[in-house]
């Protein structure tokens, strides 16, 4: 990936001999089972404003010493996708942690809770001895800076916001807010070549939630993927490869999103591409593609979020690009005890010494679908731990503006902030 900027803490690229690279991916395989059970009971965190959306907690009544950390998610925390990824890690970090306790509140979003903001969430479970609080979502930016303001006592962290990164755009000083994002463009990369491995009719459709800077720096890395391999592996020109995005205009987690995204998956099925990528938190790709199938058409998906997205569907499933949050979890909580925690932005990558290994930040998971092109799949996987760099010159914007002259390397700013699309992608950038 991208070179570091000096405030990002990056493990972008951790490489071991080749051969075990490979083998990590091709060793991995997205299983026909599925995870995601409220691991604890029902219990009332928030003012009754907030009585539809239940909260769960995942220990016995602890200790009166021990260290409470509460989660904040933006969707349903069993959505098999981005907000089920945070809830797995956290109870993945703390089952190897003694005398901590977790709580989280879900579904902490505008549709869902009008009357509730994150900042009153995170009041509540401060009340009731939490001593460290994670935001899952871009949204809750403003939510995390105001908490960390009124509760220097408590470690804030915010996932994929950019508060504490001092080269970034929308630095808010705070010595006890961080944040966290794992480098998911290098999943995509791997989501994206999946799909040009396995498409038919070289029509590829990506299903993107509200087109913001994250999610265009996803959509072009799943792209750049996809037009490498489409060359490489297919031995094809890049002009015969049709990749199309279309914007839901909300996370479709989130009720009263602008697009039903079922309705946008089948509009792409039954106008030739047979390969969806999905940028949401929902299951919903993956459910209309097995509909699809079952309908008799040649249809595929690579799934986005969470490790178990092939369980969906496992027969016409390329992969799924995952998060796996324990290992960053784990290390912020046991700092924050310990009075050590600073202030920090991290955009960590994957581990490609065990890419869907317990230490990876990244991964990706191959699915059935695959077939014998799963090799192929391994050989590109190779490449990247070996530095390919596919944000990387020449490339142009959609507007035909010079993004990256030919040779140079975006750097971590660049990409963070992607203000359009590269050319090559259909759909527009806003």
């Amino acid at each position: 990936m991208a070179r570091p900027s000096t405030s990002v803490v990056s493990s972008a690229v951790r490489a071991p001999a080749a051969l075990g690279i490979a083998l990590s991916l091709l060793a991995g395989a997205c299983k026909g089972s599925s995870t995601g059970t409220d691991p604890g009971e029902s219990n009332p965190a928030v003012s009754a404003a907030a009585a539809p959306v239940a909260t769960g907690a995942l220990a016995a009544p602890p200790a009166a010493s021990a260290y409470k950390v509460g989660m904040i998610l933006v969707g349903p925390h069993d959505d098999k996708g981005w907000n089920q990824a945070h809830h797995d890690g956290m109870k993945a970090a703390l089952a190897r942690m003694s005398n901590v306790t977790f709580e989280f509140v879900d579904k902490v979003n505008p549709t869902d809770r009008p009357d509730v903001t994150g900042s009153l969430v995170a009041d509540d479970l401060i009340s009731r001895g939490a001593r460290l609080i994670v935001y899952n979502a871009g949204e809750h930016e403003d939510d995390a800076v105001q908490t960390a303001r009124e509760h220097p006592e408590v470690t804030v962290i915010h996932i994929s916001g950019d508060a504490a990164w001092r080269e970034g755009k929308n630095h808010e000083p705070q010595p006890n807010l961080g944040n966290i994002m794992g480098r998911i463009e290098v999943g995509k990369h791997i989501s994206g070549c999946a799909a040009a491995i396995g498409t038919e009719t070289g029509k590829i459709g990506y299903l993107g939630p509200l087109a913001n800077d994250e999610a265009r720096r996803l959509v072009t890395a799943a792209y750049l993927g996809a037009r490498y391999c489409w060359q490489k592996y297919r031995k094809k020109k890049p002009e015969e490869l049709t990749f199309k995005v279309t914007w839901l205009g909300l996370r479709s987690s989130l009720p009263g999103g602008a697009l039903d995204p079922a309705k946008v998956a089948d509009g792409f099925y039954s106008s030739g591409y047979d390969v969806l990528l999905t940028g949401l938190d929902t299951p919903a790709i993956a459910q209309q593609a097995r509909k699809a199938a079952a309908a008799g058409k040649r249809v595929k998906y690579v799934h986005y979020d969470h490790k178990d997205g092939c369980a969906l569907a496992p027969e016409i499933c390329l992969g799924t690009a995952y998060f796996n949050w324990a290992p960053v979890y784990r290390e912020a909580i046991e700092g924050a005890r310990a009075g050590k925690y600073a202030s920090a932005f991290v955009w960590t990558g994957p581990d490609f010494r065990d890419l869907n290994g317990e230490v990876s930040v990244v991964g990706f998971l191959p699915g059935a679908a695959l077939g014998e092109a799963k090799a192929q799949l391994g050989a590109f996987v190779l490449e990247l731990a070996r530095g390919l760099e596919l944000f990387k010159g020449p490339l142009r914007f959609q507007d035909g503006t010079v993004f990256l002259k030919d040779g140079e390397a975006a750097t971590d700013p660049q990409i963070w902030y992607l203000p359009q699309l590269v050319q090559g992608i259909t759909g527009p950038s806003k």
